[in-house]
């Protein structure tokens, strides 16, 4: 900018003086004369544009899931502890589950991390305490879950393996992927619904879940007895 004020002054000012006086009409050659006060007058106006620079798309990324609190009164806010999250896990309950397979009912529970809807399930798994028991709560997956563990992580066998944003191997924002480690020793129609009911219930409290797909140890539809791996397609 102080070089092309430097221009101004040494140049584009005499040109300025010299034509508003009319001593070009003393024969001088205009043309030169007006080439360079053109170049002068260009140089002078000229800005430079800022440079833009352009990030590449992100590409499809699993999202965390953003956990739904429940104080103990089972009303839901968006706060969390410190260290823990409130969470529900869904059981069934008799007698009523006995006479609709797809009713289940929440108990108050507590994550120690922000993986909310793995230990949801964990503590599925690990069912209702002694006092609830009492009162007819009870897990369908605690109490059919046989045999050795198909999943490690590191040296742990797992339960269970939980992928947000999956249907099976195949990418899908909002639904999330249950595969059991273990044999589902069902004992019916009625088992398997329940046991359905109880995991969609406990994982679809959780904003970014809209839909479950539960696959055995094989990887196969759970509860599908038609064998066409349904909940697949």
């Amino acid at each position: 900018m102080r070089k092309r004020q430097k221009m101004y002054k040494s140049y584009g000012r005499p040109l300025f003086n010299f034509f508003c006086s009319g001593q070009w009409r003393g024969g001088i050659a205009v043309a030169p004369l007006l080439i360079l006060l053109a170049l002068v007058l260009n140089a002078c106006s000229t800005t430079t544009s800022p440079e833009v620079s352009a990030s590449a798309p992100a590409s499809a990324a699993v999202r965390s899931i953003t956990p739904r609190i429940a104080t103990n009164s089972q009303s839901a806010t968006d706060a969390h502890t410190a260290t823990s999250y409130s969470i529900k896990v869904y059981f069934s309950r008799l007698p009523q589950s006995n006479d609709n397979f797809n009713a289940v009912f929440p108990l108050n529970r507590l994550s120690p991390t922000g993986s909310v809807g793995t230990s949801a399930i964990q503590q599925l798994i690990a069912g209702p305490t002694a006092s609830e028991g009492a009162q007819g709560y009870f897990s369908e997956m605690k109490n059919h879950l046989v045999g050795p563990s198909t999943c490690t992580s590191s040296t742990t066998k797992l339960d269970f393996t939980l992928r947000l944003n999956m249907k099976g191997s195949t990418y899908e924002r909002g639904t999330a992927t249950l595969k059991l480690c273990h044999q589902f020793a069902s004992s019916g129609v009625g088992t398997d619904a329940r046991a359905t009911a109880e995991i969609n219930a406990t994982l679809k409290q959780f904003a970014d879940i809209k839909k479950v797909v539960i696959l055995t140890k094989d990887a196969h539809c759970f509860g599908d007895e038609s064998g066409a791996d349904i909940c697949l397609r």
